[in-house]
């Protein structure tokens, strides 16, 4: 089995970070900058100083201006939950190359800075069932550099299946955690219930969201035609239709209204969105496209 991201690849992965716009409110220590006050070495603000504290923190260079004791406080260095929403339903099989594998390497692009960052990483495939417990348990909480070999291998062993139920997963995934991070969902959008309760959940949470829609190259410009009779991949369901040039033509203006339409959603909810066929190159869009969306520098 050949590995999701080229060892090359991840050399370059590794001197990239991800970007938070609003500081980690999570409670243990990484590599971010918090508004808690701790003992790091990036100075933060003065405090009167108080019988006890520690005399090491005293400023003496304001002691002889002043004439008084102040405390220096420093920002602690907090990690940045990362989270990202990987669309493991059947119609991510659709496709050459997959959908769903070029998702999944993208996953773990965005996994892997995050690693080598030292923020905590969780992968929530959904649907759920497409996954094992023991696969889901080594995606849930992954923190450090030298877990992202297990954590690209635990990724590799994903398969898609089922119906996506958007969603919900998306507010499942905003209300279970503790604390907000990034969040990244990673999706072909397609899902008969819409999209806009989930990603709307996300914000509200407080999550800085980013939507990477991931589409096969036959969906945005198909290459059959004739009588045709298509099957939904998840619900079974059976349409036949007579395909020509006309029809295409109408076809591929409804596909690129449908992704107008859902990049002005994201737009209006300070989401930044990335529309890719499954068979654009890789390294473009890890590193430039995502760089100029602002996920990672």
């Amino acid at each position: 089995m050949s590995p999701l991201l080229d060892p090359a690849l991840l050399r370059t992965l590794e001197q990239f970070q991800l970007l938070a716009a609003r500081r980690s409110k999570s409670g243990s220590k990484g590599e971010r900058r918090s508004r808690a006050r701790g003992l790091s070495v990036e100075f933060a603000d003065h405090r009167n100083y108080v019988a006890g504290d520690d005399l090491r923190y005293l400023d003496w260079n304001l002691f002889g201006r002043l004439d008084r004791l102040f405390l220096k406080l420093y920002e602690e260095e907090r990690e940045l939950p990362v989270r990202i929403f990987l669309d493991a339903s059947e119609s991510m099989t659709f496709g050459e190359p997959r959908k769903f594998d070029f998702a999944r390497q993208v996953a773990a692009a965005i996994g892997y800075v995050s690693l080598c960052g030292f923020d905590r990483v969780s992968v929530v495939p959904f649907p759920e069932s497409t996954a094992g417990s023991a696969t889901q348990a080594r995606l849930r909480s992954v923190r450090g550099r030298n877990s992202g070999l297990g954590f690209l291998s635990s990724l590799q062993g994903l398969e898609p299946g089922g119906a996506a139920r958007l969603n919900d997963s998306l507010r499942r995934g905003a209300l279970e955690t503790r604390q907000p991070g990034v969040a990244v969902v990673l999706s072909d959008f397609l899902d008969p219930e819409g999209y806009e309760p989930g990603l709307a959940a996300l914000v509200g949470r407080g999550f800085q969201v980013h939507a990477i829609q991931v589409l096969s190259s036959e969906e945005l410009a198909p290459t059959a035609h004739g009588d045709l009779r298509w099957v939904d991949s998840e619900t079974g369901g059976v349409q036949e239709v007579t395909f020509g040039k006309f029809r295409l033509k109408a076809y591929q203006k409804t596909v690129q209204g449908y992704i107008h339409q859902l990049q002005a959603y994201c737009q209006s909810r300070g989401i930044p969105f990335l529309s890719v066929s499954s068979a654009a190159p890789l390294q473009q869009l890890l590193l430039r496209q995502l760089r100029e969306t602002g996920l990672w520098d």
